[in-house]
């Protein structure tokens, strides 16, 4: 190899050299400049992804009637659940604090807000929602309670009538429909944002009164 061969590889090593120099120079100075928040982002997302796959539960539970055999992240609530997976939007995510009432389901018969309570909970339990409420189900003949709330009109936009309707039943069933006032208190914890107060005991009361079987 003459001189001037050694000066031409020279020449060409020096020059990647300095060209992976440069791309690596380019890179950290775009990590640097890159805002904090981002970069927790990211990891923050390869984090999640790593959760998911390891954090899978089991979870058996019956819901409107139908035995569920899930696998869940321990975190996820019961809304989540009964909306994300199962596709029962029934049951409204209101405010999300356990707060409004719009996501009551009845567990095991006992009311409860479905945003407040993890779904690893309810391993083993009986869930209805207001797509079960009615005995033959949603494309049969309503629950007497529903009946009640179209005949005294109590409802507007219709948002939290899922949650009041699994209210009202519960009331009754608790022994706490003897007349308007305990209704009202008992019915406290679900936010009609219309108003339609008034015509939801009306509804109650029928339903109460009527002797049927909720």
């Amino acid at each position: 190899m003459t001189n001037q061969d050694n000066k031409e590889e020279q020449a060409e090593n020096s020059g990647s050299s300095r060209r992976g120099f440069l791309k690596q120079s380019a890179a950290l100075g775009a990590f640097a400049m890159t805002p904090p928040s981002a970069v927790k982002a990211v990891d923050t997302g390869l984090h999640e992804k790593i959760a998911t796959a390891f954090e899978q539960m089991p979870l058996q539970v019956e819901i409107n009637g139908t035995l569920q055999r899930l696998k869940i992240e321990p975190r996820v609530t019961l809304l989540d659940l009964l909306r994300e997976q199962l596709n029962l939007t029934g049951t409204k995510k209101g405010c999300d604090l356990g707060q409004c009432g719009a996501c009551t389901v009845h567990v095991d018969g006992q009311r409860v807000n479905a945003c407040l309570t993890l779904a690893m909970t309810t391993e083993g339990c009986k869930v209805t929602t207001i797509e079960g409420l009615a005995p033959a189900g949603p494309d049969g003949p309503l629950h007497p309670m529903q009946e009640a709330f179209i005949k005294h009109d109590g409802f507007q936009c219709g948002y939290c009538t899922p949650g009041q309707i699994m209210s009202a039943v519960a009331c009754i069933r608790e022994g706490h429909a003897d007349n308007p006032d305990e209704i009202r208190e008992y019915m406290s914890g679900n936010i009609c944002r219309c108003g339609a107060y008034s015509n939801i005991v009306d509804a109650i009361m029928d339903v109460k009164k009527g002797g049927q079987k909720v």
